[in-house]
């Protein structure tokens, strides 16, 4: 199971009242205290799950991984829908972008489903990795699925080698310009089951590194059930920076 002294404030917006929402499919989960997601869930009782702490003095340079250097093929998105699910803001991508290299398996390329927000009800905590036990106000997550192997990301969850997944750590400073269209509409889907398409989007904006050279690597789990194990997790070192207003503090 996820360990929840990293996540338990990772919200999106606060859902309606009872009364007020739909029935959805599936299994209802949250981050409530004392939640035991293994009793519903058994891929979270695995023996690599996410998040984790990133001890940095504990983690070996990898020189193999700049033989085939990370490459991110993004382009950008039209008529993209961003989605509050009650747990996380989604940006769904419908354009193809895909991502190769890195500790990747060689020749195979990974096709970038949707961008995901993860924060906290306070700028100290939001993040759902920590880095020497540091969290940072948000975190964004690039979801792929290995578009080679499968035939959807369906297909692909659970699977070696099935999903990868580019963390980002986010800090609270300087607005930014790359993520202007999806934050100025945050308050029109503030409640869970709002979506709204923005015109534009480029997930190129996202990628902190022009030569993607400083992250940490480590296989692990999705953070959110069915918590299936099989993913790739890429984490850059070096955060993005978003406005207060931005992360929706005044």
């Amino acid at each position: 199971m996820a360990d929840l002294s990293f996540i338990e404030d990772s919200v999106a917006f606060p859902e309606k009242e009872e009364d007020e929402e739909e029935e959805e499919e599936g299994v209802e989960w949250g981050y409530e205290e004392g939640v035991e997601w293994g009793l519903v869930f058994p891929d979270a009782n695995g023996e690599y799950q996410s998040p984790i702490n990133l001890n940095s003095r504990e983690a070996r340079y990898d020189p193999s991984l700049l033989d085939v250097r990370l490459s991110p093929n993004y382009v950008v998105c039209r008529d993209c829908e961003v989605t509050n699910d009650g747990h996380t803001i989604q940006v769904i991508l419908k354009s193809k972008s895909v991502l190769s290299g890195g500790p990747l398996p060689q020749g195979h390329e990974f096709e970038l489903y949707e961008v995901r927000f993860h924060w906290g009800r306070e700028n100290q905590r939001g993040s759902e990795h920590t880095v020497n036990f540091k969290a940072f106000p948000m975190e964004l997550h690039l979801i792929h699925w290995n578009a080679t192997l499968f035939g959807s990301i369906d297909e692909a969850v659970g699977k070696p080698h099935g999903i990868a997944i580019i963390a980002l750590f986010v800090q609270i400073g300087k607005e930014h310009v790359g993520l202007k269209a999806v934050t100025e509409i945050l308050q029109d889907i503030q409640y869970k089951g709002k979506s709204k398409t923005i015109p534009c989007f480029n997930p190129n904006t996202l990628l902190p590194d022009p030569l993607l050279r400083d992250y940490w690597v480590y296989e692990g789990s999705l953070t959110i059930p069915p918590c299936s194990e099989g993913v790739t997790w890429i984490l850059f070192r070096y955060p993005l920076t978003i406005s207060q207003l931005q992360g929706g503090r005044q």
